[in-house]
Order: structure tokens, then sequence, then C-alpha cells
């Protein structure tokens, strides 16, 4: 790996919040190689070491067995695009434009180029960069908007969710996808690079070809004279939830559970690697998920265990995810309580290896002393929400602030399903001020059951006000990047092709030519 830098070797003392906490790799004589596993749409009760029954994850259970759990971990927004602006960004995701919602095939924007990545900042200080999975942040129309040109040296990758295009087969050996999917859109494309190698994408080999190109890269970058960066983000579990021959019917838990074991087993290969490398103990490595479940799915969509609502809403289900930080050596493993959030792993990437952050508001807080220190200690005492779609008028709906969160606004939404037994969650439960804010303990209620008095704790209704006042002053928008379409934008291997959008197809997947036959017979 590396040679020794004098940044490296040098000694690095931080103060923070009245004791001193020393970076590990002042220890050590490499540069770290970094591993982001980001799942999507992982509930914060899904996984058998957050306390799911019946979910099996055997691999994430060693890597939180082995690491620190957090339970007090947030993504920056209920919905994809935007929380994975904000963890290669560490910025909220209004700064950078990815608001209201998120990008579909057509979307002529993406993550603007202004915006410094985390692979970025990492390739100048010598790193190898590879993202695999879901990018989400923007294809464009001559493909401007992939990840190469964000730092990353390659990719290989489904560039958004895989409902967003038609759905066939999910399930080994010939079962239909059990979730509504965009047919309006071309086929699900396979991106190597920036080069579309397969349309429609093949889901029953997708979690093997994942994982082989991720451990195929890491064998072959541990050889080399140069620290890396893995940013692996998952299909699963997003609906529709999918698993091939190795996990249809493997668990007690249905098709969810299925996609979740495929998952798990990814994360395993990737973890087997690192070890049979040689390089474990220099890889600081991450799981966590872009936000909360899906529980529109109902029975086939994930579990917030005992947080109130899921994905698409601010209340603790829609953001509140699983983190889990694992570095043996260097993080003790256990659980903490601290505050943090997804776009805290920026500032603690670039201070970890001694990179100089961009000159712009970054929003994320270093967790050095949560992971590092003999007496961990979050430096992070409040965090905003912001909604699936966010309007400058309104700002953000919520405040925390140490504890106590406070709803400015609530609103329900689609994906936590309209027949949710608490009405609050329903998309019929409408936007609705709150003066003064609903106020509660997270820390003794979060399930956010019982509102406190607000007379009584008129202190924290203060503070949070200011707090919310403070912050959407602050706040500058940036320009809507999902905003503008053109069917020009949707990726199609065979460009100029009619008709559009089905006769976009390419690659190893013979089963389109069946599809097709069939569908022409029913005209």
């Amino acid at each position: 790996m590396a040679a020794p830098s004098v940044g490296v070797l040098s000694l690095r003392l931080f103060v923070l919040a009245g004791f001193v906490t020393l970076y590990p790799r002042t220890l050590a004589a490499t540069l770290p190689n970094i591993v982001v596993l980001f799942a999507d749409d992982l509930g914060y009760g899904d996984l058998e070491i957050y306390g799911h029954p019946t979910s099996s994850s055997p691999n994430i259970n060693e890597l939180a067995l082995g690491g620190l759990r957090f339970t007090q971990f947030y993504s920056t927004s209920p919905v994809c695009s935007p929380s994975r602006a904000s963890l290669l960004t560490g910025r909220y995701q209004t700064r950078s434009g990815i608001w209201p919602s998120v990008f579909v095939p057509d979307c002529t924007g993406g993550l603007p180029s202004n915006e410094t990545t985390i692979a970025e900042l990492l390739k100048k200080q010598g790193y190898t960069t590879s993202i695999v999975g879901k990018w989400h942040l923007g294809v464009g129309t001559n493909n401007e908007h992939l990840p190469l040109n964000h730092g990353f040296d390659t990719y290989f990758g489904v560039p958004y969710s895989h409902d967003m295009c038609p759905c066939r087969t999910c399930f080994y050996p010939n079962d239909t996808c059990y979730n509504d999917c965009d047919p309006q859109y071309s086929n699900c494309p396979l991106f190597q690079n920036s080069t579309l190698v397969e349309q429609p994408v093949d889901l029953l080999t997708l979690d093997e070809r994942y994982s082989q190109h991720a451990t195929s890269w890491i064998a072959d970058k541990a050889t080399q004279d140069a620290p890396f960066f893995l940013y692996f983000a998952f299909q699963h579990t997003h609906h529709p939830q999918y698993a091939s021959k190795q996990f249809r019917n493997s668990t007690l838990r249905g098709m969810f559970g299925d996609s979740l074991a495929a998952l798990d087993w990814t994360v395993g290969q990737v973890m087997k690697q690192l070890r049979d490398s040689g390089i474990i103990d220099n890889t600081f490595v991450f799981f966590t998920s872009d936000n909360g479940p899906s529980l529109r799915n109902e029975n086939r969509g994930g579990n917030a265990g005992l947080l109130k609502c899921g994905k698409g809403t601010t209340y603790e289900g829609g953001m509140r995810v699983p983190g889990i930080a694992h570095w043996p050596g260097h993080i003790k493993p256990g659980r903490t309580t601290e505050l943090a959030s997804i776009m805290d792993l920026y500032p603690t990437i670039a201070n970890l290896v001694g990179a100089t952050m961009p000159n712009v508001t970054i929003d994320g807080i270093d967790m050095a002393p949560i992971l590092f220190s003999d007496t961990p200690k979050s430096r992070r005492e409040s965090f905003f929400y912001y909604f699936t779609s966010p309007d400058p008028t309104v700002g953000v709906y919520a405040v925390r602030y140490k504890q106590y969160k406070a709803h400015f606004y609530t609103q329900g939404e689609g994906n936590s399903d309209a027949k949710n037994h608490d009405p609050d969650c329903r998309p019929s439960a409408k936007l609705t001020r709150h003066d003064p804010p609903l106020l509660y303990d997270l820390h003794v209620d979060p399930s956010e059951q019982f509102a406190l008095n607000t007379t009584e704790y008129q202190d924290i209704v203060k503070k949070t006000t200011q707090l919310y006042n403070e912050f959407n002053a602050n706040m500058e928008w940036g320009a809507s990047q999902p905003a503008n379409h053109d069917t020009s934008a949707e990726p199609c291997c065979n460009k100029g092709c009619t008709p559009f959008p089905e006769c976009c197809h390419c690659g190893k997947d013979d089963r389109w030519n069946k599809y097709s036959s069939k569908v022409n017979r029913l005209k």
C-alpha cells in the first residue's frame, strides 16, 4: 500500500468538547482504505442486529459486533437522491439543488459539477476510487452527470432505482416483480464506466456481478502502492425486491427477507475480500442506509422498528437509519447513542486523510470524537429534517436539539402507506403548521407518541425555534436539478431507435426478445 507521508506520521491532536482525541491514522504507516456500504430503503428495524426477530443478516451482525453501532444516526432526507448528495458532499441537499425530490430517467440535471465529492477529495490525496451500484444523482443527455465526472475512476451499476423502468422478472426462476414500476421509461440500464453495457439489466444475476466487480477491484488495489475508496451503493432493499436462485425462498421473512439476505451476502463478500487481501486492519468501513423503509409495500416492505412512520416523512422512521463503523484496532466495538448523520462522513474522512475541504458551507461534523476517543462524545447538538419535496417557502419541517425534537410542520407521505395504522403517516395527513411546535424527548420517547407540554419546556421551545429560524434564514438554495425533463436524457443503448423507449435493449439478456415477442402478440 501507500508509502508513509509526513502528514500521515505527524501527530494530530484535536481538542474537542473539552477532551483530546488522536486520529488513528497517526498510528498507521499508511493512509487507510475507505469503504462506504450504502443500503437502499433499509429501515431502522430491518436488521437482526437492530432487533428484527426473523431477518437473517449474519454478515452485517458480524460487522456490527466488530464495530461501533449507532442508535441515533440520520439520513438528511426521507428519499434517496437527496441523501446520496449529502453523503458525498457533506452538505444538506438543498445547497446542491437536489430538491424537491429524486431524479427520474428523463431528468436532464444532476449533481452540479462545482460540488466536491468525497471521491474528489480523496483523489487529491492519492486514492483510487470506485463506485459499484446505484448512483441516482443524474445521468444527463450526454452522460455528463455520471460518477466518472465526480471523482470516481470506475463505475459499475444502475444509475437510479430499479423501479424506474419496466419490471419483468425479479425472482428466480421466472417470478414476476411484485411492486409498481415505471413502464413509461426505457429499460433499466447497466453502466460500466460511461458505457451502457446491458439493457434491461438482469436482476437475477446483478448481485453476483456487483460482488464480483467490487471484490476483484479490491483484490487488485490491495496489491498496489496506493490507498483506495470504494462506494458500494446497493439496489437492495428498494422495491421491487429481487433475489437470485441462491436467496429465493431462503428466509422466514418472505420476499423482503430474501432481498435482505442477498444484501447481507454481498456485504459479507466485501468483508471477506478485505480479510483475504490482508488489508482489513487498514480499512475504515461504514455501513448505513439512504432513508427509512418503504411501508407502502406493506408485507413486502421494510420495517422502522419502534420508530414512527417511514420513508417520505420527517418522523423518526423516515430518517433515522442504521449506522455501523468498523475498523479493527482503531474503533472500539460497542454501541453509541451519540447523534450523527450521513453528511458527517465527509469531514470525518477528510480529516482522517488530511484532505483540505472546499471553501463552501459544510454541514457535516467530524465524528472522530465518537469513533476514536475513549470517552465518545458527539460535537453535533442539532439536526434539521427536510421533507421529501422541500419548499423554500416552508424550509425545514423539524429540528432536533440534543434529545429534543420540535416539529414545526408535519405531513404524511405515500411511501409510508395510505393504509398505515397511524393516520399521521398516511398521504391524507396534509401539511400542518404547529405553533408552538410539537415537542418530543427522543431519549425517552423515540416513537414520538407523547408530545411534551411546551409550557413546561419553554427554554427548549425557544432554543429550537431559534435554531429553526437561523437555519432557514441562512440556507442558500441551489437551483433545482431534478426539475427539468427531456426524453433525450433517458439512457438507451440504441439511441435514435424506434419505437422508443421499448427499443432500448442490448447485452446478454435474451429474455428481452421473448418478452418483446409476447407484447407484439398481444397488440
